[in-house]
């Protein structure tokens, strides 16, 4: 392809549907920051969003293209405009990271001889027939990047993928942002007094979606049979619209005669303040996590964490050393894995957060994250 003299080398191109406020999306914006401050040209492609901002402040050149669409013939026009981008800012590498614009972004690499990256972010169902040939995309690249060891796993037994293709990046947190010593207790009291919690309360957190997947309705079911019954569980994260299944998990909850004890508070602004007021923070989830950056925020505040025992929690909890792992949809066992974290000394439960937190500044930083993105996207131009 091509180059003009006056253009910097190399450029990167992510491509993904809109720049929301999920795991994908903050991932682009770190790894943009990553390819300015190595000193190539970060470029991203989406329908835009509420990171947009962010991007540019990352030093990244924002492109709006209508990304955020699973219809064929858009898919196919998609893989024009990115062509052309891709010429005119003579991209090196194209980095897609969602399966409808990377099947644009596989097309345009390669009409124009860019190499092409994906990340498998996720473990995408497979319950219609073609759902595995329209996955098959995100195990297509000249490099896979799997964000844990659970995915790799998944992409070779699912997608034949060459291994020497395939490299496990682990997501990331900022450690100094999620760090239990820098948060104030104004910021803990506000979000006390929003959430209706009462002084001395046994606080459990489930961060996340609302969506069924995510366990909600298994933590209200463990909540009713623990045998502390002082406990408050708080349910944070954006509904996106679930109304129905907000309304059947207030409905459970009173059916159940702890409606008193459930918080359902939609989205946070402050996270960390949110991981600090918490006893214990757990993930519930009843389909497997591909990695769960929430679990690792947690740890980096030295929170107790409890999450189910598939998926990425196995990478990044160690049971009874830096969490507690239980077998998923059991509520039973999650009730009695609470009464159990509640029931240690604050010395005991404060030294498994420490232990957590150390283990996550050891394998689970942002900076670990987008050193070995930027060491594939070397591999690649050689």
């Amino acid at each position: 392809m091509p180059r003009s003299p006056d253009i910097a080398y190399p450029a990167v191109l992510q491509v993904l549907p809109a720049l929301g406020g999920g795991g994908v999306e903050r991932g682009t914006v770190e790894i943009a920051a990553a390819i300015a401050r190595a000193g190539g040209r970060p470029l991203v492609a989406s329908a835009g969003g509420m990171l947009s901002a962010a991007v540019e402040r990352a030093g990244a050149r924002n492109f709006l293209m209508p990304l955020a669409t699973k219809n064929p013939r858009r898919i196919w026009a998609n893989a024009g405009l990115l062509e052309r981008l891709i010429r005119a800012e003579n991209v090196d590498i194209v980095h897609a990271r969602s399966r409808a614009p990377a099947w644009s972004a596989a097309i345009a690499a390669r009409r124009t001889g860019a190499r092409f990256v994906t990340t498998y972010h996720g473990a995408y169902n497979e319950n219609i027939w073609f759902k595995r040939r329209y996955n098959a995309v995100m195990a297509g690249g000249d490099r896979v990047i799997a964000i844990s060891r659970f995915i790799a796993a998944l992409i070779e037994s699912r997608h034949r993928t060459d291994p020497a293709k395939i490299r496990i990046i682990h997501r990331g947190v900022d450690p100094a942002i999620f760090d239990p010593e820098t948060v104030t207790p104004p910021r803990i009291m506000r979000l006390s007094r929003a959430w209706r919690l009462e002084d001395g309360q046994p606080v459990v957190l489930l961060p996340g979606r609302i969506t069924r997947w995510k366990g909600q309705g298994v933590l209200i079911d463990a909540l009713a049979r623990m045998a502390n019954q002082d406990v408050c569980a708080v349910l944070v994260g954006d509904d996106q619209g679930r109304s129905k299944y907000v309304a059947e998990l207030s409905a459970q909850a009173a059916a159940l005669g702890v409606a008193n004890r459930v918080r359902i508070v939609g989205h946070c602004d402050d996270m960390p303040a949110a991981l600090r007021l918490a006893d214990v923070v757990v993930n519930c989830s009843t389909d497997p996590e591909a990695f769960g950056r929430v679990v690792i925020e947690a740890q980096s505040m030295a929170a107790p964490v409890i999450a189910t025992d598939h998926g990425g929690a196995v990478e990044t909890i160690e049971h009874d050393v830096t969490g507690w792992r239980v077998t998923p949809g059991d509520a039973g066992e999650l009730a009695a894995g609470l009464d159990y974290v509640l029931g240690l000394s604050d010395s005991a439960r404060a030294e498994i957060g420490m232990a957590a937190r150390a283990s996550v500044i050891a394998n689970y930083t942002v900076a670990r994250m987008q050193a070995a993105t930027l060491d594939v996207y070397r591999e690649l131009l050689g």
